[in-house]
């Protein structure tokens, strides 16, 4: 047995049996990392395709309403896979707990949360507007 926290599972990108998430727990380097990562690969390039697709079918105006309806299919399908390679990645990411690890920002912040730089400047973020 191994001591220290548990490793996050990685929601893979496809489905089990219906329609079920399918979860890996690992290290990220074994086989079935790497098929996950090449179908999440295929998956964003024809997404991409897909999107070129549309712009220049919408850019035409000459489509039918079959091939509109072809396309929302198309599209929601793709639109979902995105989204789960999406909800997979950001659920391996480590979350900010202020303990003492790095900000999403690349400082630390000692306890009385004064911020330290690793060496990269810092990020400027332009103020909110309020309604």
């Amino acid at each position: 047995m191994t001591s220290g926290p548990p490793e996050a599972a990685r929601l893979l990108p496809w489905t089990g049996t219906g329609g079920k998430p399918c979860y890996l727990v690992g290290d990220g380097t074994g086989f079935l990392s790497r098929i996950a990562d090449d179908t999440e690969t295929a998956q964003l390039d024809m997404a991409s395709e897909l999107l070129d697709q549309a712009t220049r079918i919408l850019v035409d105006r000459a489509w039918t309403s079959g091939e509109i309806h072809l396309l929302a299919l198309q599209l929601t399908e793709s639109l979902r896979e995105v989204k789960r390679i999406a909800e997979s990645r950001g659920g391996r990411l480590p979350s900010p707990a202020g303990d003492g690890a790095d900000d999403f920002d690349g400082t630390d912040t000692d306890e009385n949360r004064t911020a330290e730089t690793d060496g990269a400047p810092p990020l400027h973020r332009p103020p909110l507007r309020r309604p």
